[in-house]
Parts: structure tokens; C-alpha cells; sequence
């Protein structure tokens, strides 16, 4: 939806404690929870975190305020966050953290009682969908709406439980086959009919989707999959006036194409091809070995340097672009992954030139803080009046989700200033355009 003044209130009070459920107990989840738990126990700092460190100028340049972000908007703290999921393996976050194997013994036994406190509830699976696991911890159902239900009722209970004033939900599983739209995805009536046949072609992230949405609360995807951008979901989203966003969070290779892409077309530089491979070795690379779910990923990293270059736009630059992306499961480097990029540019008089990157960055790592700050954004949004797609939340995902109209925004600082201007307008601060002619004697008014 458009953000328009009429359409929001001032954000209501970030009083009592926000309930995070995170459908995918894996190498993502686990490291955010440890992280907050240890950010919060002065063990560690919120590095990466937006909303924790990053600050926001308001007014012009010579008024020098640049508060923290936390301070600007309410925002929840990060000492009345609650943590909990689900999985479909019956493993307690600390004992998942170290399956995870990406953060140290000894940070993780410094916090290994708020840790071992944290247990899943059971998940829904079809292995149709991710065909590289296994799991027992499941729930069953006559058919999916059942299971849908059994999720509402997961919810209400970990409300009470927990004493949680709202909740969000974010999904960290694992990423699911490629999905077309289809008929049953096209209306919520239908879609509601194809959860009570179980239709095949709902897949469990969906199912968590509509229990979310059902229950009131802000639902966002963190892997490329089809979930909740689907039209029967959206139009509920609307109908319950509940904020959602996605997809597939924005982290390694990706990240460095919606920093870099931008730049070489700022200056009008060519490119010929852009070649990406990767190596991951944790469960997601493993899942993604998998012809049916690299497909949903190769989607979502196909379509950023489109919408980048706008090669309709700039044929002679970018029409002919070659892009081509790889990934490939390499078990002994677990969650670090590797990221190789060659790009080929030209310049004045169409001279050739080459780019390369070597990425070696830790995905969880990068993956973590952005958890923290869709969770604490949304519950804004949901706060503020603000619902349906939040598309000024794209500067977290590889594939932000969009209106049908649109061409998605990927370059990393128009999405930064979206996300900027988007909090000043929700506190009342004027928007910043950066045109600075009142240095120069000139009235921006007229």
C-alpha cells in the first residue's frame, strides 16, 4: 500500500513484551536469538543492526541531528523481546546453536540456560517441498487447514504463556521448491478451499502465513519462496490490516551486487556478463543442492540486477547482459560461505574491463541482525497503521516484495532512502531530498 498521511496514526507505545516466532529453528534463527540474549547481557554488540547502531539525520546538514534510530521511534527493546518457533527437529535452541556450528562454545554456554529454555513446537513439513530433509517432529492433520489451525492455537498459547503484549512472525526455514502461481493461491476463498482438500500446491510456509495473518500478526519471509506475497494472502493482509514483507533475506553476493550495480550504472559503465558462483556447506546449501529449491533462490538472485541496470532503459549498457548464477553444496565450510563474482564492463569507446570479488563472509552472521530489525520494523508498522506489502522494508531482501505495477526497488541506497524518509514520516520530520539550495542563497519554497 501507499503510505499516505490519512492512512496512519502516531505510532502507539512499544509498551510490554513482543513475542518473536520464527518458523526454522536452523543456522539463521538461533544466531539472532543467541545474539540478542547476548547483546543484552553485555556479552556482545549489535553489529549489523540498523535499528540498534545506525543513526538518521533530520532537517538540513547544519542543524547536525543524527539521533540513533532507537531513539527517534519506539521501538521495542531489546529486553522485552520473547523468543520462540518451530521445527521439525525436537532440539532446544542452545543444543540447535550447536548443530548450527556457527558461534563459539563459549559464548554460547555463557547463555546456555536462556538458551536451553527456548524448546520448538512441532512443525509443518511436507518433504515435497524440501526434498533434502528429514524430520519427525511434525504435526499431523486430516488436511491442511487442520494444521493451519493447530498453528493459530500454537500462537494464542505462546501469547499467553509469555505475557506477550504483540508478536511477529519471520520465517528462517529452509527454502522450499519453486512454486508458479496458481489458482488456489489466486483468492483467499480459494486458497481456504485448497487448505480444507489440502491442495498440493500449498506449501507449509503458506499454511504459516495464514495463521499469522488469521491471528493478527505481522508476517514476514526470509527465504525466496512463493509465502505470503501470494494474491490470496495479500488480499487477507489488506482485509486483517496487517503489515507483511519480504523475500529472501539481502546478505552475501547479493548484497555486494546491490552496492556495486548501482555504481557502475551511475556512471553509465556497460557490462557485458556478470558471472556468480558459490559455496555454502550448512543445511541451507544443503536444501539448496536441491534442483527444485535452488530454482526458488535463482529466481530471487536473477532479478536484482534487472531492476538495477533497467536494461529497457538503457539497452546500449545492459541489453545484452549475460548473467548467470551458481551454487554449490560444499559441506567442510559449513556457514561460511564463499561468494566469487566476475564482471565484465566496458567504458569510453566500448574498452573492456573486468571486475573481480571474492566474498568470504559468514551467512548467519550477516543474516542475524536483519532478523532483529524486520521483527522490531514490522511491529512498528503494525503500530503505526501501516499495512499490506511494506515495501520501505526492501533494503532487507534480495526479492522485496512490490506492488503488481511496480518495478521492485533493489539498488541498496534508494532503498536505504526509502527506509529513512519512510521513519521521519512516521515521527513527523521532514522527508530529506538533498537538493541544498538554501546554502546558496536560493528559497527551496518556491
Amino acid at each position: 500500500m501507499d503510505i499516505q498521511k490519512e492512512k496512519i496514526q502516531e505510532p502507539k507505545p512499544a509498551t510490554g513484551k513482543l513475542g518473536v516466532l520464527i518458523p526454522g529453528l536452523g543456522a539463521v534463527s538461533t544466531t539472532f536469538i543467541a545474539g540478542v540474549i547476548a547483546v543484552r547481557k553485555g556479552l556482545a554488540s549489535p553489529i549489523g543492526s540498523f535499528t540498534q547502531m545506525g543513526r538518521i539525520r533530520l532537517g538540513k546538514r547544519d542543524e547536525k541531528r543524527n539521533p540513533l534510530i532507537k531513539d527517534l521511534v519506539p521501538l521495542s527493546s531489546l529486553s522485552d523481546l520473547v523468543f520462540g518457533g518451530w521445527d521439525i527437529f525436537d532440539e532446544n535452541v542452545y543444543e540447535a546453536t550447536i548443530t548450527a556450528g556457527v558461534l563459539e562454545r563459549e559464548l554460547l554456554d555463557k547463555i546456555k540456560d536462556e538458551l536451553e529454555s527456548i524448546k520448538p513446537m512441532r512443525g509443518v513439513f511436507d518433504k515435497s517441498f524440501v526434498k533434502k530433509l528429514d524430520g519427525d517432529y511434525i504435526k499431523q492433520g486430516a488436511n491442511k487447514m487442520e494444521l493451519a489451525e493447530q498453528l493459530r492455537e500454537d500462537i494464542r498459547n505462546f501469547k499467553q504463556q509469555n505475557d506477550c503484549e504483540r508478536l511477529v512472525m519471520i520465517w528462517c526455514g529452509s527454502t522450499e521448491v519453486y512454486t508458479e502461481p496458481m489458482e488456489v493461491h489466486s483468492t483467499i476463498e480459494k486458497f481456504e478451499e485448497g487448505l480444507r482438500n489440502s491442495d498440493p500446491s500449498i506449501a507449509p510456509s503458506m499454511i504459516y502465513a495464514y495463521a499469522a495473518l488469521q491471528e493478527g500478526v505481522p508476517y514476514s519471509n526470509g527465504a525466496p519462496h512463493a509465502s505470503e506475497d501470494i494474491p490470496a494472502l495479500q488480499e487477507l493482509a489488506i482485509q486483517k490490516k496487517i503489515p507483511t514483507c519480504g523475500k529472501d533475506l539481502k546478505t552475501g553476493q547479493t548484497l555486494m551486487k546491490s552496492i556495486i550495480a548501482p555504481g557502475l550504472k551511475s556512471r553509465m559503465i556497460g557490462i557485458d556478463g556478470w558471472f556468480s558462483t558459490n559455496i555454502l556447506g550448512n543445511r541451507d546449501g544443503e536444501v539448496l543442492d536441491d534442483p527444485g529449491s535452488f530454482k526458488s533462490k535463482e529466481v530471487s538472485k536473477l532479478s536484482v540486477l534487472e531492476s538495477i541496470l533497467e536494461p529497457e532503459v538503457y539497452p546500449e549498457l545492459y541489453k545484452d547482459l549475460y548473467h548467470k548464477v551458481r551454487i554449490n553444496y560444499y559441506p567442510p565450510r559449513g556457514d561460511n560461505k564463499e561468494g566469487w563474482d566476475n564482471i565484465d564492463i566496458f567504458g569510453w569507446l566500448d574498452y573492456k574491463m573486468q571486475i573481480k570479488i571474492d566474498f568470504l563472509c559468514r551467512d548467519s552472521i550477516l543474516a542475524a541482525p536483519l532478523v532483529l530489525d524486520i521483527a522490531l520494523l514490522l511491529d512498528l508498522a503494525q503500530r503505526t497503521g501501516l499495512y499490506g506489502i511494506q515495501e520501505w522494508l526492501s533494503f532487507y531482501f534480495k526479492s522485496p516484495n512490490h506492488h503488481k505495477d511496480v518495478t521492485p526497488i533493489n539498488d541498496l541506497f534508494v532503498q536505504k532512502n526509502k527506509l529513512l524518509n519512510t521513519l521521519r514520516f512516521v515521527v513527523g520530520e521532514d522527508l530529506i531530498h538533498n537538493l541544498g539550495l538554501t546554502y546558496y542563497g536560493f528559497d527551496e519554497e518556491k
